[in-house]
């Protein structure tokens, strides 16, 4: 049952119809042999699949063809289309361990990859993201976040990284003395009580910091986000914006991430295809909802009007969906 506030999921990618594993492997190996590559034959079927039918048709390649799919497509492609095919092949946690770790491990810390992974994932997801880390990277997750990041933002990193976020329902009572506490912290504090805002949004199930929320704008008249805009800053405003965010409404929260991407000065391109491929099976018909109303304009054609060649064409077909 979905949480208050949070609604259904549904994703444009679904399993594709009359699925023949091996019969989409020999066609991708057709594809890239001989004088140039079919990216179109490409492109078609690995966009049209969902994640669970792409992990069957590499293990087919394997079998049928023996070699990697994976590397077969890098050394074929290029660019941001490469990029994007070869996410499209990751499963869910993998793929998220790999940016994590390109965020922690890359020039600098990308913290907005770490906000957006840690803030947005449940706790089986991000207790998944923890094993395939140590799996592929031969590292502890928590252990690189200690030693890349600082201070409270630290801090709310090692308490999301744990996937140990209460799951229960809302409390009520507790709800107000939460609220009041938070009020506490913040709005009415000389300086503000970080921490107290660190144990409540981290570990408090989603339904019941929607409660809280509501409370905290009875007692103060004004909304969660605007107190942490104006009591934290930086890197650990963004973080805790995000959580409330992604309690409020994760769909809302990646079209809003994905219009950054995309309207921006240049294009993200990291953000757009991390977005596009991890939300593609999830909730992206919402987020092509919300991003409607909110942008008056179609993701689809912001989508065509920043962006080019096979790389728009396969962003299409996962915002499009398979059906």
């Amino acid at each position: 049952m979905a949480a208050k506030g949070v609604g259904r999921t549904r994703g444009t990618i679904h399993d594709f119809p009359d699925f023949d594993a091996n019969q989409d492997a020999e066609t991708l190996h057709k594809a890239m042999k001989g004088f140039g590559t079919d990216e179109d034959g490409i492109l078609d079927i690995l966009a049209r699949r969902s994640n669970n039918q792409r992990q069957q048709i590499v293990l087919a390649y394997k079998t049928v063809v023996g070699k990697d799919l994976t590397e077969d497509l890098k050394s074929e492609l290029s660019g941001k289309f490469e990029s994007l095919i070869v996410a499209l092949l990751l499963p869910p946690a993998r793929y998220d361990a790999k940016e994590l770790h390109d965020a922690l491990k890359g020039a600098g810390t990308s913290e907005d990859v770490l906000i957006e992974i840690l803030a947005s994932r449940n706790n089986a997801q991000i207790q998944q993201i923890v094993e395939a880390y140590k799996e592929d990277f031969d590292s502890n997750l928590e252990e690189d976040i200690t030693s890349d990041t600082s201070s409270y933002f630290e801090r709310v990193l090692v308490s999301l990284v744990q996937g140990n976020r209460d799951e229960g329902g809302a409390d009520p009572s507790q709800a107000e003395d939460d609220a009041k506490v938070l009020y506490e912290a913040g709005e009415n504090a000389w300086g503000t009580d970080e921490g107290s805002f660190i144990a409540i949004l981290c570990s408090k199930s989603i339904p019941h910091l929607l409660e809280v929320f509501d409370e905290y704008q009875k007692i103060n008249d004004i909304d969660i986000e605007d107190s942490i805009g104006s009591e934290c800053s930086g890197s650990l405003q963004s973080a805790l914006l995000a959580i409330v965010k992604c309690v409020k409404s994760k769909p809302a929260y990646f079209a809003e991430k994905l219009y950054n991407a995309i309207k921006g000065a240049g294009t993200d391109d990291n953000t757009l295809i991390r977005v596009m491929v991890s939300r593609s099976e999830v909730d992206m018909v919402e987020i092509k909802s919300i991003y409607k109303s909110k942008y008056d304009e179609s993701l689809h054609s912001s989508i065509e009007g920043d962006t080019g060649g096979n790389y728009r064409d396969t962003l299409v077909k996962l915002c499009a969906g398979n059906r």
